[in-house]
């Protein structure tokens, strides 16, 4: 997609590079991928929800990522560059990653100096783009936790996107060399909505090559129908490719994206989705802006929709990355289930479906599945260590947390749990 954005630098001139800091350990190994399925540190299941945000172009604005985590989000997607809009610097990049730990967010850093490669004269290569990534590696490395790395966005426009795939693998050659063992990001070409099937066709061969790397599509006008939609996603999905739609608005120049179907079938596969942008869009497609001139308080159509309509982020009620919990052991951290067994880490250790796995040497009860039943006082107990409510109606401020038999409980599935 092409899109120019307003008030894009004027400002900013090239953030000096400053001295590398010091990357605090993560508690686990970092993201993985297993099954087609993103793993946080702590081996559980993790779907990325919630909002791109601008932040090469508008670097002053970090209020954003507090307000983005407000609105539900689990993770936030990040724009940077690393000369083309400027250069976003290690220290920089430090301050971001942050300001998401803060907020309990998982950071989706991305390069956008490679939008519309071979197509627009002033992109820059992946091969340039993973040299960033090496050049700040001091600001990455021991973020794996909490860091995803997005390659570089939407690589190609529609010239030259056939070399995709031999690129792809290339930058993330570079990128493993240096050292960086995080979960990789690969948009697809095409302005990222992949229509001529590239990405599609060559993901296996790219997985085959390096295990940690996540697929992402940009939904717009290409995907106008819900057949659309569910087929290009099915492809990944029927193969246990890792997928997500790391971008997409309601709509757009070249056609009307099926926002419905993009959040309803990416919710019930239990796929990412990241909504194209929080603000600061401009030049004939302000109407991707969620909120007006980057205030919480002043949503737009688009952002309304995103945030509090059907299969939403309030709906979705995404929840947050292990580390971020305090339960870094599965088998006991991670809640109890009403029948009082424990919470599985993985639905992988649940293989038959039934909804029981088993962990530790015991039985365990996959979230969200059919043997997670019950409520009230014996309803189990949220990770956070409370207990789960009988009834969402004991939380009339919509906030997760209620009061019943004279103490606080969870709503099961709010950002309280």
């Amino acid at each position: 997609m092409k899109r120019a954005i307003t008030l894009f630098f004027a400002a900013m001139l090239a953030l000096v590079a400053a001295p590398a800091v010091a990357a605090e350990p993560a508690p686990g190994s970092g993201f993985s991928v297993s099954g087609g399925k993103i793993l946080d540190a702590n081996g559980r299941e993790f779907i990325p929800q919630g909002i791109n945000h601008a932040h090469a172009w508008y670097p002053s604005e970090t209020s954003s990522i507090a307000d983005i985590r407000a609105a539900g989000a689990n993770t936030v997607r990040v724009v940077l560059s690393g000369g083309r809009y400027g250069t976003n610097s290690a220290s920089d990049v430090a301050n971001v990653i942050s300001l998401c730990k803060q907020n309990k967010l998982v950071c989706i850093l991305e390069n956008h100096d490679t939008t519309g490669y071979g197509e627009d004269s002033s992109a820059t290569s992946l091969a340039a783009a993973a040299q960033y990534w090496t050049s700040i590696a001091p600001a990455l490395k021991g973020q794996e936790a909490y860091v995803m790395i997005n390659i570089g966005n939407e690589p190609f426009g529609n010239t030259g996107y056939e070399n995709w795939a031999a690129a792809t693998t290339s930058a993330i050659s570079t990128i493993r060399a240096a050292g960086l063992t995080h979960t990789l990001i690969a948009d697809a070409p095409n302005w990222g909505q992949d229509w001529s099937g590239t990405m599609r066709d060559g993901a296996a061969a790219v997985a085959a090559a390096d295990g940690n790397t996540v697929f992402s599509v940009h939904m717009y006008g290409v995907y106008d129908t819900a057949a659309e939609v569910r087929s290009y996603l099915d492809s990944f999905i029927n193969r246990g490719l890792p997928i997500m739609v790391g971008e997409f608005g309601d709509m757009h120049s070249d056609g009307n994206p099926d926002e419905d179907t993009i959040l309803s079938y990416t919710r019930e596969k239990g796929i990412g989705v990241l909504g194209w942008s929080w603000s600061g869009n401009g030049s004939g497609v302000e109407y991707l802006d969620m909120v007006n001139d980057f205030s919480a308080s002043s949503l737009t159509g688009w952002g309304n929709r995103f945030i509090n309509g059907a299969n939403g982020l309030k709906a979705r009620a995404p929840q947050v990355a292990s580390v971020y919990d305090g339960s870094t052991d599965p088998g006991t951290g991670g809640g109890t289930a009403p029948n009082g067994y424990p919470y599985c880490a993985s639905a992988s250790s649940d293989p038959d479906g039934d909804g029981w796995g088993w962990e530790n040497n015991q039985s365990c009860v996959v979230r969200g599945s059919a043997a997670d039943t019950g409520s009230g006082s014996t309803g189990g107990t949220a990770p956070n260590g409370y207990p789960y409510c009988a009834s969402a109606s004991s939380d009339p401020d919509g906030d997760g947390w209620g009061w019943e038999n004279n103490r606080s409980c969870v709503v099961r599935g709010s950002a309280a749990d």
